[in-house]
C-alpha cells in the first residue's frame, strides 16, 4: 500500500525542518564510527582496568577481536517492571559467550517509580530523571570499549532517557530489551472505582490498600496502558525491540529466550559482523513518525508528547506539536486498553497485539515500511510474533484478524476515525489533551475557573465541599521551571467523582497528568508555563474558560485579560527537600514543554 499522503507530508515537513541538525548529527556519527571502539587502542593499563573483573572472558577481551557488548541497566527492586532485570546480565553474558562474544555491565542508571512518588514531593524530580538517566548512560558508554550495546529499561522516563543516550552514541548498535508486563490482577476499572470510593469517604484505607495490592501484585510492568507500556509499543514501532517482545510476561521460557536472542542480535549487528546497524541509521524521521502513529493508534500516554521531541532531537530530528496533531487526524484509534477501555495490556496482546496493529497500519499506508530496524530491513518484520517450538525460538506470522474486537479493531473499522490526542492553542497558550477516554459530550467544556497553585489545595477544597457547580480547575506553577513539572494523577479520583455527580469539570495545567489518566478532560503541558511568563499566571477565580477539543482551542473569555499583572507566588518551597536542592540548575536551564522540556538536549 502506498504511504498515505498525510503521513508523507508530515514526514517531509519534519525532514526539511531537521535537515541542518540531522546532517550535522550524521556527520558526527560517521566520524565516530570511522574511529571505532577504542578497545584496540587502549594502553595496557587502560585495558587491565577494563578487564580485571571479567574472569573467564579476560583472554577473549584482551587478545581476540570478539565483539564486546555493553549492558546499560536500570535494574532496581523499587520498580516491579525492572525487578526482573536482576538476572539479565548473567543471562546476557552467557548468551554472548555462546555467540563468540563477551558482555559487560557498562553501568547502571537511576529509575524512579512514579507510582511510589505520585502526589508526593519526589514527583518533582521525575521528569528531570530522564536527563539524569541520559547522562548516567552516557557515562557508562564513555569507556568506549563496546562494539554494541543493550539497554534494559521499561518505565516512564527510563526508556526516553536511554534512547537519548543511545542516539548520542548513535554509531554504536543498540537493542532495547523489555521485561514484560505483570500478569493480570484486580481489574483496572475496579481499582479506579475503589479509589473514588475512598476519595468520597465510603471506604477506609484498609479496603483501599487491599485493592491496590491486588492490582500491583508481582514482577512486571503495571498492566494499564500508561507511559511504561506506551514506551514498549514505541520501541517496536521504531524498530529498537525484536519483533513481538514487548508484552511477554516475565519469568516465562519465551521471555528468557527473547532476552538471549536480543543479546545475540546485538552482537550480530556490530561493525565486526556483516550486518552493521548503528542506532543513527535506525532513528531517522521515519522511525519517529512511525512512533507517533503508534501513539495515536493505541491511545497512548500524553507523556510521550514530551519525550518524543527530546528523543528525536538527540538524533538530529526536530518534532513539533503540529506533527502530533496532524498525524492524530490521519490515524484511527484501533485499541481500547485501560484507561481508554476495560482491557489490560495482557488482554491486548492476546487479542493480536502490536503485530496485528502494525500489519493493519501498513496495509492502510499509515506507517513507513521502509525503515531500518534491529531485526532487519522493513517494518513488515514486526507483523510476526515469537514462538517457542521444541525449545527453539522462531518468528511466525502474527494474527491477521482481531481475536477480540472489543479490545482491538482493524484500521478500516476503528473505535474512532482519529487518534486520541489533540493539540490545543489559544489565549491560554499551547498544550495537548488526550480524548481517547473522554466521552464526546465532554470534548467542549465552558465554565468558571477555580485557580490553585498546588494539587493539595484542590483536594482540600474538595474535602470542604466547595465544588458545587461546573468548574474548570486550573493548577498552575506546575511547569518544569516552577517545580519540575510533576504528574497530577492523584487529582484523577477527585475530578472523576465531581464528573460522576453530573458536573462539567476539566483540568488545565502547565504540569503533567499520568499516562493512566482518562475520562476527565485535561488540558496539560500548557506552554509558556506560568513561571515563565505564560498566560496562566493572569487567570483569576471566576474567569470564564472554554476548552474545546473539537476545534483545538483553549481560551479565557475575559476582556481585560491581557492587561492584568501576572501572579507571582513564592516558589521557594519547591527548591528544598528530598533532593530538590540538587536540581536548581535543571530548573534554570530546562526548555519549554512544547520542545520536550529537555535540559541536556
Amino acid at each position: 500500500m502506498p504511504l498515505d499522503s498525510r503521513i508523507a507530508r508530515v514526514t517531509d515537513r519534519i525532514r526539511e525542518r531537521s535537515r541542518p541538525l540531522r546532517e550535522d548529527y550524521l556527520a558526527r556519527m560517521a566520524r565516530a564510527a570511522a574511529d571505532g571502539p577504542a578497545r584496540a587502542h587502549l594502553t595496557c593499563g587502560n585495558q587491565a582496568h577494563a578487564y580485571a573483573a571479567m574472569g573467564q572472558d579476560k583472554e577473549a577481551l584482551a587478545t581476540s577481536r570478539a565483539p564486546n557488548l555493553g549492558i546499560v541497566t536500570a535494574y532496581n527492586d523499587m520498580l516491579s517492571a525492572h525487578q526482573p532485570y536482576e538476572t539479565y546480565p548473567a543471562l546476557i553474558r552467557e548468551a554472548a559467550r555462546a555467540a563468540g562474544g563477551t558482555a559487560q555491565v557498562a553501568g547502571g542508571v537511576p529509575a524512579m517509580c512514579d507510582g511510589v512518588t505520585q502526589g508526593q514531593v519526589g514527583m518533582e524530580l521525575s521528569l528531570f530523571s530522564r536527563d539524569v538517566i541520559a547522562l548516567a548512560a552516557g557515562v557508562a558508554m564513555s569507556h568506549n570499549v563496546f562494539d554494541s550495546s543493550v539497554y534494559l529499561g521499561v518505565c516512564d522516563k527510563i526508556v526516553p532517557g536511554l534512547v537519548i543516550a543511545a542516539a548520542t552514541f548513535g554509531h554504536v548498535p543498540a537493542v532495547f530489551i523489555p521485561a514484560g508486563p505483570m500478569t493480570s490482577g484486580l481489574p483496572n476499572d475496579e481499582k479506579s472505582r475503589v479509589r473514588q470510593q475512598f476519595a468520597t469517604g465510603e471506604i477506609g484505607r484498609d479496603a483501599l490498600m487491599a485493592a491496590e495490592m491486588a492490582s500491583y501484585h508481582g514482577p512486571g510492568t503495571c498492566t494499564f496502558y500508561g507511559t511504561a507500556n506506551t514506551n514498549q509499543m514505541l520501541m517496536e514501532f521504531m524498530g529498537l525491540h525484536l519483533p513481538g517482545t514487548s508484552f511477554v510476561n516475565p519469568g516465562t521460557p519465551l521471555r528468557e529466550a527473547l532476552t538471549v536472542a536480543a543479546a545475540q542480535r546485538a552482537l550480530q549487528i556490530s561493525a565486526l559482523g556483516n550486518d552493521y546497524r548503528p542506532v543513527c541509521d535506525i532513528l531517522d524521521e521515519r522511525a519517529f513518525v512511525n512512533g507517533i502513529v503508534g501513539l495515536m493508534a493505541t491511545g497512548g500516554s500524553t507523556n510521550l508528547v514530551l519525550h518524543l521531541p527530546a528523543m528525536a532531537r538527540a538524533a538530529g530530528v526536530i518534532l513539533d506539536l503540529e506533527d502530533f496533531a496532524d498525524i492524530s487526524e490521519a490515524v484511527p484509534l484501533m485499541a481500547k486498553v485501560y484507561p481508554n477501555g476495560l482491557a489490560d495490556v495482557n488482554h491486548f496482546h492476546a487479542a493480536g497485539g502490536l503485530g496485528y496493529m502494525i500489519a493493519q497500519l501498513l496495509e492502510a499506508g499509515l506507517l513507513h515500511e521502509d525503515t531500518r530496524t534491529v531485526a532487519g530491513d522493513g517494518l513488515q518484520l514486526y507483523t510476526r510474533e515469537p514462538r517457542l517450538s521444541g525449545g527453539a525460538l522462531t518468528w511466525e506470522a502474527g494474527a491477521r484478524e482481531t481475536l477480540n474486537d472489543r479490545i482491538l479493531r482493524p484500521a478500516s473499522n476503528p473505535f474512532q476515525a482519529q487518534g486520541g490526542l489533540r493539540q490545543l492553542s489559544g489565549t491560554l497558550g499551547r498544550g495537548v489533551i488526550k480524548i481517547s477516554a473522554v466521552a464526546p459530550e465532554r470534548h467542549v467544556i465552558e465554565a468558571p475557573a477555580r485557580v490553585f497553585h498546588d494539587q493539595s489545595e484542590v483536594k482540600a477544597a474538595f474535602q470542604r465541599g466547595e465544588f458545587t457547580e461546573d468548574t474548570v480547575v486550573v493548577v498552575r506553577f506546575q511547569g518544569p521551571k516552577a517545580n519540575g513539572m510533576p504528574e497530577l494523577h492523584s487529582l484523577t479520583p477527585v475530578l472523576a467523582v465531581l464528573q460522576d455527580r453530573g458536573l462539567k469539570v476539566a483540568l488545565i495545567t502547565d504540569g503533567r497528568m499520568s499516562g493512566a489518566s482518562g475520562k476527565v478532560p485535561a488540558a496539560i503541558h500548557i506552554s509558556p508555563e506560568a513561571a515563565d511568563g505564560g498566560p496562566l499566571a493572569r487567570l483569576r477565580d471566576g474567569d470564564l474558560v472554554r476548552l474545546d477539543a473539537v476545534s483545538g482551542r483553549l481560551d479565557v473569555l475575559a476582556a481585560d485579560f491581557d492587561a492584568r499583572t501576572p501572579a507571582t507566588p513564592d516558589l521557594s518551597a519547591n527548591r528544598q527537600g528530598l533532593g530538590r536542592e540538587l536540581f536548581d540548575a535543571f530548573r534554570a536551564a530546562v526548555g519549554p514543554a512544547t520542545a520536550g522540556a529537555g535540559v541536556v538536549i
